[in-house]
């Protein structure tokens, strides 16, 4: 049982040393070099944004009479929204978009809807 212990206690030095030793050389992990290109892949922060972006999108169509919250998909990443699916009139799928780009923090808007009377 004591070797047992002690040997755990010592893989747990050996992988805290390795691992100490691993960032030293290396550095944290996501601390970017100043020549290292932006990441492709949005962070956090971007994501609760985007997330909050289409919230308020589709609460907005919810609201609206003319557009139909159902048959609108909204999608957004870095603020570009990107709207998806069928309306039933040309004036449904401009009111959509219209409402898409009054919407806060949104930067762009790509009207994918296709009209299905």
């Amino acid at each position: 049982m004591k070797s047992t212990k002690l040997a755990i206690a010592s893989l747990t030095t050996i992988f805290v040393s390795l691992t100490v030793a691993w960032l030293l050389v290396m550095g944290p992990i996501g601390n970017a070099d100043a020549n290292d290109k932006p990441s492709s892949k949005p962070t956090v922060g971007e994501t609760i944004d985007d997330s909050t972006i289409t919230a308020r999108v589709k609460a907005s169509f919810a609201k609206d009479k003319e557009v139909s919250a159902v048959a609108i998909s909204v999608e957004t990443l870095r603020g570009e929204v990107q709207l998806s699916g069928f309306a039933k009139t040309a004036k449904e799928k401009a009111k959509a978009e219209t409402i898409a780009r009054e919407t806060p923090g949104v930067k762009s808007v790509h009207n994918d809807i296709l009209v299905r009377p």
